[in-house]
């Protein structure tokens, strides 16, 4: 199985370190308009390959992903390089989407030339609304990250908080993987129990730590990106897992971001994740004010992708 990374910035490093290490593929193919960083995040982790399952590693050019099931675009700036690290600003990580969408025309042309049977994921953000572009560009096989990353670290906080490993945490964010995300207390479950009660069992107030959690989710990617600058391996090792989903047809049931013509927009929610992409969205029972929230994700969302401007960008960006 080939898979194709677009961008060998630290996202796309991330991604590549997280494949490989997962054994998700028998040939990775990295390209970026920097031929020579390819060719060193190519070779650094080459070398380190040879003690994970087997794996060619190489650095290339478009047309060296021919007869990729799957191509991540991890290309294009991100929050600190496009100045949307302002946590009392709305937009967040749309604020990055016009830079990004030019980048992503003259990026998902030249992918669909050399395999226009490939599936795309948008790793780059803002994903939901680039996902879309993909779309719009004539490319329906196409998934964003979404809010995996975003269900992981909502989990991850909530075990902290009552001192459990978060694998046994059942928890999710849905919509946009932004500011607008919505956190499903509703249906936050611990060994069957609501997390809410035990918040209360726990002697905590749980309208304080629901909003000290959101936050601390929410604004996780500008916390780490003010210690190393990027946000990146949480990101790299949800890619090689959605990358692993895909591949393997798992039929796996997380919250992705598709295309949903109930929604006219790609956002998160609970779906059916294989080979084919998403083949089933579960849509779950929702509290009145979680529907609301979900209603105004999908509101933010549209708004932005009605921005994106089709027309031709001036110049070659990889």
């Amino acid at each position: 199985m080939k898979i194709g990374i677009v961008g060998a910035g630290a996202v796309g490093s991330a991604c590549l370190l997280s494949l490989v290490m997962r054994g998700v593929a028998r040939e990775i193919v990295v390209v970026d308009k920097n031929q020579a960083r390819a060719k060193g995040v190519a070779a650094d982790v080459r070398y380190g390959a040879v003690l994970s399952p087997a794996v060619e590693v190489r650095d290339g050019d478009y047309n060296d992903l021919a007869g990729a099931e799957l191509v991540m675009i991890t290309a294009g700036v991100n929050e600190k390089g496009g100045g949307a690290t302002n946590r009392s600003d709305p937009a967040g990580r749309l604020r990055l989407l016009e830079t990004n969408a030019g980048i992503f025309q003259e990026i998902v042309p030249q992918i669909l030339r050399a395999t226009p049977e490939t599936m795309i994921l948008v790793v780059t953000d803002p994903p939901d609304p680039l996902a879309d572009l993909v779309r719009l560009l004539g490319h329906p096989r196409v998934l964003s990250t979404g809010t995996l990353l975003d269900t992981l670290r909502f989990r991850f906080h909530l075990a902290r908080r009552l001192r459990l490993n978060p694998a046994s945490v059942e928890a999710m964010v849905l919509g946009e993987h932004g500011t607008s995300e919505v956190f499903l207390w509703s249906s936050a479950r611990i060994g069957g129990r609501p997390v809410l009660q035990l918040m209360v069992d726990a002697g905590e107030d749980p309208e304080v730590l629901q909003h000290e959690i959101e936050n601390e989710v929410r604004y996780a990617n500008i916390t780490i990106i003010e210690g190393i600058g990027a946000s990146q391996y949480g990101i790299g090792m949800v890619s090689a897992r959605i990358a692993e989903m895909v591949l393997h047809d798992e039929r796996a049931v997380v919250p992705i971001g598709a295309y949903n013509s109930k929604y006219g927009v790609t956002l998160s929610l609970p779906s059916v994740l294989g080979r084919d992409g998403v083949t089933q969205v579960l849509e779950p029972e929702m509290s009145e004010q979680e529907r609301q929230a979900l209603d105004r994700s999908v509101e933010a969302l549209r708004t932005a992708t009605s921005r994106i401007d089709l027309a031709p960008p001036m110049g070659k960006i990889a």
